[in-house]
């Protein structure tokens, strides 16, 4: 059974370091529509600190996260006031 979100985006950001992933999360949150989900992948353990704040900043809202086999999951919701 697939608990996580469903996601109407895939952003790939595996195998870059900090801060890429934000950056490359950053560009293409702007080009999705408020309520779409997009699910970013990252192999730098750093993201674990820097995609909660990428939310805490900007307003969107970071639906779940989850690790498995050194992928880590991000699932965010755009949302209409985020400050993208």
């Amino acid at each position: 059974m697939n608990d996580h979100p469903f996601a109407d985006y895939v952003l790939d950001c595996r195998g870059t370091l900090c801060p890429m992933p934000v950056v490359r999360l950053r560009q293409e949150i702007d080009k999705i529509d408020a309520g779409k989900v997009i699910k970013v992948l990252a192999t730098d353990p750093a993201s674990v600190q820097d995609m909660p704040a990428f939310a805490r900043n900007t307003g969107h809202e970071l639906l779940q996260s989850v690790e498995g086999a050194g992928v880590f999951e991000f699932y965010f919701r755009k949302t209409a006031e985020g400050a993208s």
